[in-house]
């Protein structure tokens, strides 16, 4: 008698539980989200320099300006769900980014004099971005796995996003000062138009014979994102649980930009430290990534490990303040505690939070999905 056919191939069986009709999509999905990260792991350490020589008391105003361009735009993107099919909407909003980051290469480029401005919308932007594309994304994979294929897949995935968030930070942290913060966004640009090449081509998979088609318009109103979470316990529930991590996320963000600013002068620097903090992070998330995400989740469950992430905030803000005192080093505190609650994030929490979204009717993963990890999100740091 034969042996049983493998659930996968040899290369991958030992990373991830995947049956033979979906791997193709999982090592897509990767790559997907492997040019999405390292498009934005590109930009995020010049934000993260320009609000550091902004200042700490200009930071309540670029969030409030993120959390009003997050109200405009959520509607707008609603428009495109409603009217087009997913791969088209999709590749109509990484291309609007696309052409955003010229626009902003062309400003830095040939209108120095207006660099503190330029620098604060960039800032807003750089906000909108990452968190739209990458909610686009999670949006695409919740309605393409269903929740048993998420449980099993989603960690496998987001090791794509990790690494494509270690190559932006290498890139920033190596040419930075080489080649110029300004010739990065080209850079960026480039690597988003692969990611929609790649949804272009994402292969359908098997999700049973209820699954409606995702090449399906979806429909539906405007403002339904927004009304079908304040109708629901559940989606309620999870916008309670993002708002009170963004607090904490805030809080951290504010003394990056003061700790980093007293310790590095120079804008060169502050980009270059804060671009290796990012990619001890991603390090660390995606050796998690790897060899435990999926196993924790199997083993103690979707609420137990978004547990994890707030008890371990509890400890680091602690220590922080111990560091503030003088206790301990401060920015060795700082440092450790950065690494450590990001790269718990990116490892546990996030993959747990987007199987949550599995289980919703299809137009809630799309516009309830995108108002609560956009508005609801930037509302919490507001």
């Amino acid at each position: 008698m034969p042996d049983a056919p493998r659930p996968t191939s040899d290369a991958l069986g030992w990373l991830v539980d995947a049956k033979p009709n979906e791997v193709r999509a999982a090592l897509l999905a990767c790559a997907y989200f492997f040019f999405l990260m390292s498009s934005y792991f590109i930009l995020r350490p010049i934000r993260d320099a320009m609000a550091v020589a902004a200042g700490v008391s200009k930071l309540p105003w670029l969030f409030a300006g993120t959390l009003t361009a997050m109200l405009v735009c959520n509607p707008l993107f609603a428009a495109l769900v409603t009217k087009f099919p997913v791969k088209r909407f999709i590749g109509i909003t990484y291309q609007f980014f696309a052409l955003n980051l010229i626009a902003f290469y062309l400003l830095m480029r040939f209108a120095p004099q207006h660099e503190v401005w330029v620098g604060r919308a960039f800032f807003v932007w750089t906000s909108v971005f990452n968190l739209f594309v990458v909610s686009v994304f999670w949006c695409f994979m919740a309605d393409t796995f269903r929740s048993e294929q998420a449980k099993r897949l989603f960690g496998f995935i987001g090791v794509g996003g990790t690494l494509g968030s270690i190559a932006g930070s290498g890139v920033t942290a190596v040419l930075a000062q080489r080649l110029g913060t300004v010739n990065l966004l080209l850079v960026s640009a480039t690597l988003l138009e692969i990611a929609v090449a790649i949804v272009l081509f994402f292969p359908a998979v098997e999700r049973g014979t209820t699954a409606e088609p995702v090449e399906n318009v979806i429909g539906g109103g405007l403002w339904s994102g927004i009304t079908h979470v304040a109708h629901s316990p559940y989606l309620l529930g999870i916008s309670a649980f993002l708002v009170l991590y963004t607090l904490g996320s805030t809080v951290l963000y504010f003394a990056q930009t003061e700790i980093i600013g007293r310790y590095y002068a120079s804008k060169g620097a502050r980009t270059e430290v804060l671009a290796q903090m990012e990619l001890a992070s991603q390090t660390l998330t995606v050796v998690t990534q790897l060899f435990l995400t999926g196993r924790v989740i199997r083993w103690i469950g979707l609420a137990a490990t978004l547990a994890i992430m707030p008890a371990l905030s509890i400890a680091g803000f602690t220590a922080l303040a111990a560091g503030a005192l003088g206790v301990v080093p401060l920015l060795a505190c700082f440092v450790a505690f950065s690494v450590l609650r990001r790269g718990s994030n990116f490892a546990l929490t996030n993959p747990s939070m987007e199987v949550l979204f599995t289980v919703v009717g299809r137009e809630d993963k799309y516009k309830a999905k995108s108002f609560i990890e956009t508005f609801v999100y930037r509302a919490g740091d507001q």
